[in-house]
């Protein structure tokens, strides 16, 4: 019976050890400061895109913003699409650095990262993101 009860005794121990339930991203708190967008003709239709901002809760609201930005320009240079190449992020002190390079074309390029670029200006807005 001792030893039963040792058991039941540590079970509340236990699981306070045990490891926080996750928090979804949703969840977490959202307030971003959107510190600039600098544009780079790299080649052609090669653009980079670097963002700057405060506030993310993880790397896909630096991806949004830098998504943002390649829609909006795109839409400025009379493009209807932009796809996506690559997007690097760093994040220093609470700020956090976004190298984004797209491509923009005026109809859709081939492969699985195209974005619409009037629509997603459009989201964008909806979402309060700004844009170039």
């Amino acid at each position: 019976m001792r030893g039963l009860f040792a058991i039941t005794a540590a079970l509340p121990l236990l699981a306070a050890c045990a490891e926080p339930e996750p928090v979804s991203r949703d969840e977490l708190p959202f307030e971003p400061v959107y510190e600039g967008i600098e544009t780079r003709l790299l080649d052609g239709d090669l653009v980079s895109f670097r963002v700057k901002m405060r506030g993310a809760r993880d790397n896909e609201d630096v991806f949004d913003y830098a998504r943002c930005a390649a829609a909006q320009y795109a839409v400025i240079r009379g493009y209807g699409y932009a796809r996506h190449v690559r997007t690097n992020v760093a994040e220093q002190r609470g700020i956090w650095y976004g190298d984004a390079v797209y491509t923009i074309s005026p109809a859709l390029p081939e492969g699985l990262k195209t974005i619409d670029a009037r629509a997603q200006v459009e989201s964008c807005a909806a979402s309060g993101i700004p844009t170039v």
